[in-house]
């Protein structure tokens, strides 16, 4: 068992070959940070290198919203790390526009090629592998806008909407094999990627307080790219091993249980 600083142990990562998508920057390289400080191998990409790719992390570049890029990704992860016992898919993402009616078919097809097919793919390439062993983790992060969507997001959350469905479909597909498929959904989290959207947001207009978006959250800030972390990593480790099918909302109370 590994403890994180002065947390509880961890149990069930350590030796464990972990992959995880867009895990450059943001709630991606939380996420390998924290995989790696519980002992796992990491292999993570991005559709590009940069240098804040985690020390101690395997990266290859790829990009997941074709099949070929999932290809190439899948054959990478089996020469790296030999196979993948945890599969992170935190790539994704979309750019906003003004409304509904302003988002090109080319943005509906990119929404959903990279929150959506990318996972898909990916999942269909190495899951395998999990049956064959009868052990394994997916986790698919989503997106708690799904609660909420808005007309400059609708490509976006119309795909992390249907992510989060494939996601509790596979789950009981491949419970009686011994692999758990679990998700993720952040509220709003202070990360790069964020800062962009915003920008974007910024150039048409329209501010994000005029799409239904609150100042704070009821904790009193946006989340940390840690806080996302740490709930992949409950979900990865034997501290969740009756939990398969789950959507955990990480998103400091913005949307209190109904």
């Amino acid at each position: 068992m590994t403890t994180i600083g002065n947390g509880p142990e961890i149990r069930g990562i350590a030796g464990k070959r972990a992959l995880v998508t867009g895990g450059s920057r943001g709630i991606g390289a939380a996420v390998v940070r924290r995989l790696l400080d519980a002992g796992a191998e990491v292999l993570t990409t991005a559709r590009s290198a940069t240098s804040t790719v985690p020390e101690g992390a395997s990266f290859v570049e790829a990009d997941v919203r074709t099949r070929a890029g999932a290809e190439a990704l899948a054959a990478a992860a089996e020469q790296v790390l030999g196979g993948v016992d945890v599969l992170v898919h935190n790539a994704g993402g979309a750019r906003p526009y003004a409304d509904s009616s302003a988002i090109p078919d080319e943005g509906w097809q990119d929404a959903l090629a990279l929150n959506y097919l990318a996972s898909v793919r990916l999942d269909s390439l190495l899951v395998p592998g999990m049956r064959e062993r009868e052990s394994g983790t997916v986790v698919h992060i989503s997106s708690a806008a799904v609660l909420t969507p808005i007309g400059p997001f609708l490509h976006y959350t119309a795909a992390k909407a249907a992510l989060e469905n494939y996601s509790r479909g596979l789950a009981l597909e491949l419970a009686p094999l011994g692999v758990r498929v679990n998700a993720v959904s952040p509220g709003r989290t202070a990360t790069p990627g964020g800062e962009t959207t915003r920008e974007q947001w910024a150039s048409l207009g329209v501010a994000p307080g005029e799409t239904n978006a609150e100042d704070t959250t009821p904790l009193g800030r946006d989340g940390r790219p840690e806080d996302i972390a740490d709930a992949v990593l409950f979900l990865v480790s034997d501290r969740a091993s009756w939990l398969t099918g789950r959507n955990l909302i990480v998103d400091g109370g913005e949307f209190p249980m109904g």
